[in-house]
């Protein structure tokens, strides 16, 4: 088979070098267009922050947190961001806290918290911190810890809490972390500064228990005291015995060195017991004199252990007084809290009733007054219409207005007639009325209605002239000065 050699084809040779080439180009370019894209879509998380990404997650999960390492943010569905590990200090100046023994105490204290690494409180940290600032983390996390801290400290007593912080620690570290864990912080260290309180429990405690050290380092003293010189007694009591026994010894040698001689002997002997009796008396004398200093030893130690004690009972009894004293104070104070408190409910139900009676005397005197004044705006128009249409002549309206009043006073004059009770009526008068016709009890009758007063009268009493057409009142002719007068009669008004 013949070999094709390139160089007998140059054109072919020159187009197939172009072309791979160019391909070997397109291939890098699209290689480095792949990288940059990798690249730019690979987020890599530092070891101080939390690498949020959010948006369409596996699992339906809010977020995928992730710290240290990275990850690719897919473009369109998924987005990024960072948490902060940085721990933040946050500082509770808890004040009037109530302990378990209702005595108020001032817990200052330091909390070192940040966002955990934990997988699970990440998510947290991802669902209620992610975006905020750190002065709105701070302030979140400082009302949570207040809450717990108060809940811890009315949990136990002041004893508790003032001897054994370890104990305090973990108990605030119990109530807290959980709590911050479901925003996604842990809690790295609590600090407690000092502890007070508003009674002075505290300083009592304390100088109760230098108190009870002051006391027993007397005591021990006392103790060593009483050992040395119950040692010392007895050193110079067994020197005393062993110089007179080296005496004794002493004067045996002698004794047994002039053994020849009877006499002598005899002194010896005599010197012997001499000296025997004075080796005890005097040894009676150092026991005396050793019990003596026992005694006393004995005694110093007794006064001692007795001061101890009452100096015990007396700081016991100024605590027990002075707790005594603070319950009492706070429950005096209790009573007036509440007194306070029902006072002023009581003062503003009072003003609150008084306000509505006020105002509602206030509405039903303005709707009176509105009465009144719409009443007084009526009359006004219906007396102002009365004299226009009496062409302007304010008599004659007024003399209209009266004569519709006349038939009601006329009816209350025969109202006030009509209500006397009268059982009888006795009428001396001459028989036939003194002109032959009879009796006059119906002219007495008549009489009675025609004293009445007529129209025309009521109407000069009110000072009003009635018009023409209701009639005039006949002026009476005079009475004869020989008309015989009635026997018994009388013609005047009833």
């Amino acid at each position: 088979m013949t070999a094709i050699v390139p160089e007998a084809f140059p054109f072919f040779a020159e187009s197939g070098a172009g072309a791979f080439l160019s391909i070997l180009v397109a291939l890098g370019a699209v290689l480095f267009v792949a990288i940059a894209t990798v690249a730019r879509f690979y987020k890599r998380c530092p070891s101080d922050r939390i690498l949020v990404i959010y948006g369409k997650v596996a699992g339906g999960r809010s977020a995928h947190c992730i710290h240290g390492g990275g990850a690719f943010v897919v473009p369109l569905i998924q987005d990024y961001s960072y948490i902060s590990l940085t721990p933040m200090t946050i500082n509770i100046p808890l004040q009037g806290a109530l302990s378990f023994q209702n005595i108020r105490i001032n817990v200052p204290s330091t909390f070192t918290v940040g966002v955990s690494t934990d997988p699970a409180v990440m998510v947290n940290a991802a669902e209620r911190l992610l975006g905020l600032r750190a002065e709105a983390i701070e302030d979140m996390a400082k009302e949570i810890i207040f809450g717990q801290l108060r809940l811890t400290v009315a949990s136990l007593t002041i004893e508790q809490i003032n001897q054994d912080r370890e104990s305090f620690l973990s108990e605030i570290r119990q109530n807290v972390e959980p709590e911050l864990n479901k925003i996604g912080l842990n809690l790295i260290n609590v600090n407690i500064t000092d502890i007070t309180d508003e009674s002075d429990y505290i300083e009592s405690i304390g100088k109760k228990a230098a108190a009870e050290a002051i006391n027993k380092a007397k005591v021990d003293v006392a103790k060593e005291q009483k050992v040395g010189a119950i040692g010392e007694a007895e050193n110079n009591r067994d020197m005393v015995v062993s110089v007179r026994e080296n005496a004794a010894e002493a004067e045996k040698g002698k004794k047994r060195a002039e053994a020849g001689q009877r006499v002598f002997i005899a002194e010896q002997e005599a010197a012997a017991v001499d000296g025997e009796n004075a080796s005890k008396a005097q040894i009676a004398e150092s026991n005396s004199k050793l019990a003596v200093r026992t005694a006393e030893a004995m005694r110093v130690a007794e006064v001692a252990n007795r001061t101890a004690e009452a100096a015990i009972q007396k700081a016991q009894y100024d605590v027990e007084i002075q707790r005594l004293a603070a319950a009492e104070i706070a429950k005096k104070e209790t009573e007036r809290r509440q007194i306070q408190i029902t006072a002023e409910a009581e003062a503003d139900r009072l003003r609150t009733v008084a306000k509505g009676e006020a105002d509602g005397v206030l509405l039903k005197y303005q709707a009176e007054a509105e009465g009144v004044r719409t009443l007084l705006a009526g009359k006004a128009a219906g007396y102002k219409e009365l004299v226009e249409s009496a062409g302007g002549n304010a008599q004659a309206a007024a003399t209209l207005l009266m004569v519709e009043k006349l038939e009601a006073i006329v009816e209350r004059q025969a109202q006030a007639i009509s209500n006397l009770k009268i059982d009888k009526v006795t009428v001396w008068d001459a028989a036939g009325g003194g002109d032959g016709k009879g009796s006059s009890t119906a002219n007495f009758v008549s009489s009675l209605v025609k004293s009445l007063p007529p129209l025309q009268d009521v109407a000069a009493m009110a000072g009003v002239e009635l018009p023409d057409y209701l009639g005039r009142v006949r002026e009476s002719a005079p009475t004869s000065p020989d008309a015989p007068a009635s026997a018994g009669g009388s013609s005047g008004k009833v």
